[in-house]
């Protein structure tokens, strides 16, 4: 399928679809569908923000992140985790580190 094609899949109401990946990595760009939700969490703020300095703000088609699939995964693996823990720990945003320590992003 052609990255043309795949970008224009509908995503179902409550979802976005982001590119993931740099020019560098063998795998090029992979799309994924996320949850809003997401963008209301401080590590994917900051890797928004990081978006916005290397791309802008004017972009068509689905977001695009700028790290590396691998990084993408263990971001969302982590995100995955706090969630279905944030009923037991309603304030672990506060025990995340200040920083990422992801080399890509």
């Amino acid at each position: 399928m052609s990255n043309t094609q795949e970008d224009k899949k509908k995503v179902k109401k409550g979802w976005l679809a982001v590119r993931v990946g740099l020019e560098e990595e063998d795998g090029g760009f992979q799309r994924f569908v996320i949850p809003i939700s997401y963008l209301y969490h401080p590590l994917f703020k900051r890797l928004l923000e990081k978006a916005h300095e290397v791309y802008g703000y004017h972009t068509t088609g689905p977001l695009w992140l700028p790290c590396s699939v691998d990084d993408f995964l263990h971001l969302r693996w982590r995100i995955e985790r706090e969630s279905s823990h944030h009923s037991h720990h309603s304030n672990l945003h506060q025990h995340l580190p200040s920083s990422l320590s992801f080399h890509s992003c």
